[in-house]
């Protein structure tokens, strides 16, 4: 069984109703979609561009904001599998430009944080392949329509 920890850094993520159990609910429908999963505590961090921006640079060397970045704990301290970090910009403009609710978006790119937790990567195609459908069996246990459908064959995902 995983526990998530939400921590909500960033007022503007006030406007979203049930938050914790959103990120519950995308935990969960991961967990289920994985034979082997490494069980522990997730913490998830809502917050502003700013403070995503900020990480992405001192942990990847990239400028500016993300939709989600990934921490894996390495090792399992206390249980503890790693930390997932959202922009509320950033993932409200992408749901925004796909016409999707703010929700549903959350709970994908939660899914796909999740997935980089549990030692997942879509660098190569192969990997994005593997990953992708775990995300969409995991979606479709939730009713979220699936985010790659209109994608373009080798596209690659929309999250990092």
């Amino acid at each position: 069984m995983n526990a998530v920890d939400l921590i909500v850094e960033d007022d503007a993520w006030s406007s979203l109703q049930g938050k914790t159990r959103l990120a519950e609910e995308a935990v969960r429908a991961a967990c289920e979609e994985l034979p082997e999963r490494e069980p522990g505590v997730v913490a998830v961090l809502l917050g502003g561009d700013d403070a995503v921006a900020d990480m992405n640079m001192r942990f990847r060397g990239k400028d500016g904001p993300t939709n989600v970045l990934s921490f894996p704990s390495g090792g399992h301290a206390d249980n503890h599998l790693g930390d997932i970090a959202l922009a509320h910009g950033v993932v409200t403009a992408e749901a925004n430009g796909r016409s999707i609710m703010l929700a549903d978006h959350l709970r994908h790119l939660i899914i796909h944080g999740f997935l980089h937790l549990q030692g997942y990567d879509h660098q190569a195609d192969d990997e994005a392949e593997i990953m992708e459908e775990i995300e969409r069996r995991a979606l479709a246990r939730l009713g979220v329509a699936d985010p790659y459908a209109n994608e373009d064959p080798g596209a690659g995902p929309h999250v990092e």
